[in-house]
């Protein structure tokens, strides 16, 4: 395997050759980042989505409330995200160097420190305007997969989190990888997470009555990037300062933390049929 790896290495395809930088713009005093664009985009066009799904009968909020949504959601992503990345990935070092937390254009968000701070965002809205949680998860959920595909594209660009050496044909020498092929497993997540999660989401929304099934749609979606990411796990290279735990374990912490993901979403599947009752509209 090491000799076939060697072998691909001086045919493989390099980062550096592909005409990607990190930087979108850069006017001297200002840089703007592919992965703050990354960001926004998603917000963006998941915003405009949420206002698609709310049109249709049987929404579980306003279109007021979807302004509110926005402003918690974002709050939750950049809070959660950067904090769940603290916490989960790198504790001693931020915690030794606490001004880096803020740095966010560095890199460096969770996943699923996202989910807990848009969910705690979706809580408190619901809360505060007397609506259905649950339902409002369903609707969120649906539009995720917009910042999931723009984010790890931008993982891309910034030639950050790269997969494990590999001899496949379509294997990429990133810089600070090693002068040896990788997995482009950023691009196997935006496929699975973004790209094939939203389609299945998309049909079950538009074209069957899920969303009158409250927690089918976003245990779909839990489901679908728990698999995912557990999937994908294996081609893409753990975090150094984790080598331990999948030394000792065999799984890596992305792995262990899609674990009750998944647990999860398929209890919210289960037992979505049972949660079915009348759905009427919010007033806007």
């Amino acid at each position: 395997m090491l000799t076939d790896i060697a072998a691909a290495a001086g045919t493989a395809i390099r980062w550096t050759d592909l005409g990607l930088h990190p930087v979108a713009l850069d006017l001297g005093f200002f840089e703007l980042r592919w992965y703050s664009l990354a960001y926004l985009a998603g917000i963006l066009l998941g915003y405009w989505y949420m206002l698609k799904l709310l049109a249709r009968p049987g929404a579980p909020m306003a279109r007021r409330h979807a302004d509110d949504l926005v402003f918690y959601a974002t709050l939750g992503i950049i809070l959660g995200g950067r904090l769940g990345y603290v916490i989960f990935y790198n504790p001693d070092y931020y915690f030794q160097n606490p001004g880096e937390i803020i740095r966010l254009w560095d890199g460096g968000m969770s996943f699923h420190g996202g989910v807990i701070g848009v969910s705690l965002g979706i809580l408190y809205l619901a809360w505060k305007q007397k609506l259905d949680w649950l339902r409002i998860h369903d609707y969120v959920a649906c539009c995720v997969p917009f910042g999931l595909l723009f984010g790890r594209l931008a993982n891309f660009v910034n030639a950050e989190l790269w997969g494990r050496p590999t001899d496949v044909p379509w294997g990429i020498v990133f810089p600070g990888g090693g002068e040896v092929p990788r997995h482009p497993s950023q691009l196997y997540e935006a496929g699975l997470e973004g790209l094939l999660l939203g389609l299945v989401l998309w049909y079950l929304f538009w074209k069957t009555d899920a969303r009158y099934r409250p927690g089918l749609l976003v245990g779909t979606f839990i489901l679908g990037y728990g698999l995912s990411r557990f999937l994908v796990e294996f081609f893409r290279s753990p975090d150094m300062q984790l080598m331990w735990l999948v030394e000792d374990t065999g799984l890596s912490m992305g792995q262990w933390l899609t674990v009750p993901m998944i647990l999860g979403g398929v209890y919210l599947i289960a037992t979505a049929k049972g949660r079915r009752d009348r759905v009427h509209d919010v007033p806007a």
